[in-house]
């Protein structure tokens, strides 16, 4: 399947076909630097490009082909400068007590006190990865590693919107209210998805996070 799009790359990274359009390219850690690199290039034959934890969906317009620079863009060694290229957000976050009702179970497991966690938490920059579970919900990378934490083994039937919540080595917001496992550590009044506005997600993959306590 897919050979009537452009076959496979001779040589580069791993490629599976998804249907007739979609071109599944395993990415690994560089998924932001290759997504920018394929972005500055703007292949006529791309639909569009979601990346995900370790993989970039390529999608190709309606009959076109995998063009040989597509193939040579997606073989070639990456600059070191492209990754972190999106815009800083800062997000005012309220940690702990009704807002965040796993942080004092975290901060324990963590080794550390309610003060020292927030402020671990809140130090660090995060870049959004990738979008998903919900409209418009950001996987953030730059998680400390004394954070990370495994999903709840029951999930709570309803989360509310704006709950910033770790899930393994990712922390994440929740957009809107609804079932969710992650670890809820605190909550934010920043509005992540809006259907009304030109652009619906506020954050996108390779922008950067800093989270303030308030």
């Amino acid at each position: 399947m897919g050979m009537h799009n452009g076959g496979q790359p001779p040589t580069g990274p791993a490629c599976r076909w998804i249907g007739d359009r979609g071109l599944r390219v395993v990415t690994g850690e560089e998924t932001l630097a290759r997504l920018a690199a394929l972005s500055a290039h703007g292949f006529s034959e791309l639909d569009d490009m979601i990346p995900a934890d370790d993989s970039l969906l390529l999608v190709l317009r309606p009959g076109a082909r995998v063009s040989a620079q597509l193939w040579a863009a997606l073989a070639a060694p990456l600059p070191g400068a492209l990754a972190a290229t999106g815009r800083c957000q800062e997000i005012a976050v309220e940690y702990g007590g009704a807002a965040g009702p796993d942080l004092a179970a975290l901060a324990e497991r963590a080794g550390m006190d309610r003060v020292t966690y927030i402020s671990s938490h809140a130090a660090a920059e995060y870049t959004v990865a990738f979008l998903g579970f919900q409209p418009g919900f950001p996987y953030l990378h730059g998680l400390p590693d004394a954070l990370h934490a495994p999903r709840r083994a029951t999930p709570r039937v309803r989360v509310a919107a704006g709950s910033v919540a770790i899930g393994g080595a990712y922390c994440g917001i929740y957009p809107a209210g609804g079932p969710g496992g992650w670890q809820i550590i605190g909550r934010t009044a920043t509005v992540l998805f809006d259907p009304a506005c030109e652009v619906p997600a506020l954050l996108m993959p390779g922008d950067r996070v800093r989270f303030v306590p308030r």
